[in-house]
């Protein structure tokens, strides 16, 4: 597994996605399957895995935590997000008194002293405008509650307004070869100040595995089922905004592009490492399977440029006009 800089010490440039350990919105998963996941993914280098105050109502961030506590991983970088809480919940949980009330959930959850780095949680524009949370983050850091703060973001606005702020350690954001508007319009200034860049959704939901067909049927619970058009939060965050139909044509029309022996999943997966700016990308996992193929796309080679020029002229070309939500 390679590393990259995230503010100055290393992580793993494939980490673990933690929302599916929740259960519930990525199908039903239990307490051992999701240990299997988390051990395989550390057994395989990954050392940065992203959570959530909210992935199953607290479920992974417990998972992790008792992970955490029984297997004494070494070097291990844990992430958590905090914002979008149903309790007190909307602008409620802004207040510095609810926001620390949180990450002390989280803490305890994780069994942690200090949250390695916390991140608001894809919250309203107009909250990160007003600019309050960010003072309300550099008190948590003060305080030594977290280490470093971040924030997840839906839109490329959100993240030029957030770069703006002190002591901003990263940016997490939605990218991938559906999803590329990100390189022109934020790569240049996060790499100038050094914001780490934390890539979600590498495979759009998995229309970019390439095994889904119009067919596919999730669990009314999952939210791919639940969210395909925007019905629950951002339509973005399910399939990267595309209409299902229209995402699974599209993955069927990037096959031929797949160098030999790999698969589209590690296509698309290489093609966002090839961005240095790029500091980790954190697909999910179901399985030990799944998590063996995404973090074998570290040890693959950079992608002809070739490639890289019909990569970009497939997505201004085909996808781009069909992305749906704030982008």
């Amino acid at each position: 597994m390679q590393t990259r800089l995230f503010q100055g010490g290393p992580v793993s440039e494939v980490g673990l996605g933690c929302w599916q350990l929740g259960g519930g919105d990525w199908g039903a998963l239990d307490n051992t399957a999701a240990r299997a996941i988390l051990r395989a993914a550390y057994e395989r280098g990954v050392t940065f895995f992203d959570t959530a105050d909210v992935y199953g109502g607290g479920v992974s961030e417990q998972r992790v935590g008792a992970w955490l506590s029984e297997d004494k991983p070494r070097g291990v970088f844990v992430a958590t997000k905090l914002g979008r809480r149903g309790d007190p919940g909307g602008l409620e949980n802004f207040s510095y008194a609810t926001m620390r009330q949180h990450t002390t959930d989280s803490l305890s959850k994780l069994g942690v002293e200090q949250l390695d780095l916390t991140q608001l949680h894809c919250i309203p524009a107009e909250v990160l405008r007003q600019g309050d949370v960010f003072t309300h983050l550099r008190e948590l850091k003060r305080e030594g509650l977290i280490a470093r703060f971040g924030v997840s973001v839906e839109s490329m606005e959100e993240a030029q307004l957030c770069l703006e702020q002190d002591g901003l350690a990263s940016l997490q954001i939605i990218f991938n070869l559906f999803r590329q508007k990100p390189i022109h319009t934020l790569f240049e200034k996060a790499k100038a100040i050094n914001t780490a860049l934390i890539v979600r959704l590498p495979l759009a939901s998995g229309l970019l595995a390439g095994k889904y067909t119009a067919q596919t049927q999730f669990a009314a619970s999952d939210h791919r089922t639940y969210n395909r058009d925007g019905g629950a939060f951002n339509v973005g965050e399910t399939f990267a905004g595309l209409p299902f139909e229209r995402g699974v044509a599209l993955a069927n029309q990037l096959k031929p592009l797949v160098p030999e022996g790999w698969t589209l999943a590690q296509l698309a997966q290489r093609w966002i490492l090839d961005f240095d700016v790029v500091t980790t990308l954190i697909p999910g996992a179901t399985n030990q399977g799944q998590v063996e193929n995404n973090v074998s796309v570290s040890d693959l080679p950079r992608l002809p440029e070739s490639l890289h020029q019909q990569l970009s002229a497939f997505y201004s070309e085909h996808v781009a006009d069909y992305i749906r939500g704030p982008y």
